[in-house]
């Protein structure tokens, strides 16, 4: 379980999130993400192949990385979920205060296009 107190990617814009086919296979995923009392919070389209891998295997890795999912950092061993309800207004607000005006942007053409979203939880182990 990670420290509730200090951020796992303090000052980072992106972490590559891996998530695994069901034949094993790694997938690694640059995202935007934002943390808040030691868990990580992502969203994506809610029928993008991350969010149907992580709700058959919820083991994923995280990394710190740049925009093109370069790594920056070590791989560290997680778990997710896809999460509803309150914990998705939460999310959704702390993702809005990190990445401002481009997130609100991108949320307002998702929505025009009638896309819906996913939010993820990440804890990592």
């Amino acid at each position: 379980m990670s420290d509730q107190t200090q951020p796992t990617f303090p000052g980072e814009k992106y972490i590559n999130l891996e998530s695994y086919r069901k034949n094993g296979q790694a997938v690694a995923t640059p995202v935007w993400f934002a943390e808040g009392e030691g868990l990580i919070y992502v969203y994506s389209l809610a029928d993008a192949y991350k969010v149907k891998r992580i709700r058959n295997n919820p083991k994923v890795r995280v990394a710190a990385c740049d925009f093109r999912g370069g790594l920056k950092g070590s791989w560290l061993e997680a778990r997710a979920r896809i999460i509803t309800g309150d914990e998705e207004g939460r999310a959704d607000a702390l993702l809005d205060q990190k990445y401002g005006l481009m997130r609100k942007i991108g949320g307002f053409f998702t929505k025009l296009r009638g896309q819906r979203r996913a939010f993820i939880v990440i804890e990592v182990v």
